[in-house]
């Protein structure tokens, strides 16, 4: 690995070389590395580019990590992951996607990736998007997440993209067995011309299931956000999206709500809520000596942690 791809890992994965454990490192469409352990097997995939990650049984404080470095110009990456995670299982798995464009042809990565949950098994996904260079190609990530939960599993989603990504179109869709959760905390800033679509469609069909989705968002130049979500209840279940934005110079912010209470003991919300940063947060940091900008970043870096 050169500079560019070990900083890359550190900033989508916070990684400072190759991991311990089970891993699958890709750059550029290719294999750089992988491990398999006893407890997490990654098997390659035969009829397309992807793996499969399978967690046995029972396996606890485990992680898996699979970032995806792209360095190169005029190049379309896609991927296949599909996620086995056994009963009573509990692991965290490092999902980032960095690109590093300094050409003036576009780099793409699509991340397909489909979890299967076992009963009472849980995960903690953790996807964090980020681009960097100087080329006029643009960066765009396209990834879908599609999430199958039996009986009381659990599923907790951490989405970031925090800078430098021109075109994002990230969909995520998720039906919930008896008893099962999903909490999914995002968070996006957008600059410039970028854009970043979100699109949540949220099946409660186990009676006793609940999702918690809660999305933070700062746009900035004449960058444009659109999010949407689309909760189904058919059981007597509880379903909750908050959207909150921060909107910055001539930035657009679109939020879409769809709620579908199938079943009369179905309990759906959906909060929503976009403005301006408060003067009296900026005079208060500014009085204690930082300049208008650092006072923004503050609130801003706060906002989204």
């Amino acid at each position: 690995m050169d500079k560019t791809d070990s900083e890359l890992l550190e900033t989508i994965a916070d990684l400072h070389g190759i991991p311990e454990g089970s891993f699958n490192i890709r750059k550029n469409g290719k294999l750089l590395a992988r491990n398999s352990t006893a407890d997490i097997e990654i098997v390659p995939k035969k009829d397309k580019d992807g793996i499969d990650i399978i967690v046995k049984a029972g396996v606890k404080n485990k992680s898996v990590h699979i970032p995806v470095l792209l360095t190169v110009g005029d190049f379309q990456d896609t991927v296949y992951n599909d996620f086995f995670i056994g009963e009573n299982a509990d692991v965290t798995i490092i999902a980032g996607c960095g690109i590093h464009n300094e050409t003036c042809g576009n780099a793409e990565h699509n991340g397909l990736h489909t979890f299967y949950l076992a009963k009472n098994a849980k995960v903690k996904y953790v996807e964090k998007h980020f681009a960097s260079g100087d080329g006029t190609g643009k960066k765009v990530f396209d990834p879908i997440t599609k999430i199958y939960l039996k009986e009381n599993a659990c599923f907790v989603m951490e989405a970031t993209q925090l800078g430098g990504v021109t075109y994002t179109n990230r969909k995520t869709y998720a039906t919930l067995g008896k008893k099962s959760q999903l909490i999914v905390k995002e968070k996006i800033l957008t600059d410039h011309e970028e854009q970043a679509l979100t699109d949540f469609k949220v099946t409660l069909k186990g009676k006793g299931s609940r999702a918690d989705i809660v999305s933070r968002s700062v746009a900035k130049g004449r960058s444009v956000q659109k999010f949407a979500s689309d909760l189904i209840g058919k059981n007597e279940c509880f379903g909750h999206v908050e959207c909150d934005g921060i909107l910055l110079d001539g930035a657009r912010i679109v939020s879409t709500p769809k709620i579908d209470a199938v079943s009369p003991e179905a309990s759906l919300v959906h909060e929503a809520a976009v403005g301006k940063i408060a003067g009296e947060q900026l005079l208060k940091l500014m009085s204690l000596g930082l300049t208008e900008q650092e006072a923004e970043d503050a609130v801003i870096k706060g906002f989204l942690n």
